[in-house]
């Protein structure tokens, strides 16, 4: 029986092969073109992102200063800019009184206070480019907030 299975062509099979180049080249194609083309959902959402860390940058800079997290937090609930640069502010106005404490029990207090100032300023540069951006260990203790 193997004696009537006919050989095929190599003619043949690179006609096979081209078709598959071909149906693979335009799948390609179609990917890249549905990447490239964002969806409307996503440009309504970072329009309306856009929008907000405009509106509400200014307020939002008060997040980092001490107690001042308090003005962000209170006055724009409606704001998640301001919401999540305000939960981080909590965090660290929380970790300086802890530092406090420190300083008095362990003299640890001054390094407390000293990375507390460090991560505040890298939330201000994050402020002021407009981004939602976790600073180290504080981004994560601030998520679990649910002001």
């Amino acid at each position: 029986m193997e004696e009537n299975a006919q050989p095929t062509s190599s003619g043949e099979n690179e006609n096979q092969q081209q078709t598959q180049q071909q149906g693979s080249e335009q799948e390609g194609q179609q990917q890249q073109q549905s990447q490239e083309q964002p969806q409307p959902q996503e440009e309504e959402a970072t329009a309306n992102d856009d929008k907000d860390v405009e509106e509400n940058k200014a307020i939002t800079y008060l997040s980092y200063i001490g107690l001042l997290f308090l003005v962000p937090m209170l006055a724009k609930k409606d704001s998640q800019f301001a919401q999540f640069h305000a939960k981080q502010g909590l965090v660290l106005t929380v970790g300086w009184f802890i530092g406090c404490f420190l300083y008095i029990v362990f003299f640890l207090g001054g390094l407390v206070h000293l990375a507390i100032i460090v991560l505040s300023i890298m939330g201000l540069v994050n402020v002021s480019k407009g981004e939602k951006k976790d600073l180290p260990i504080v981004g994560d203790l601030a998520k679990k907030f649910n002001l």
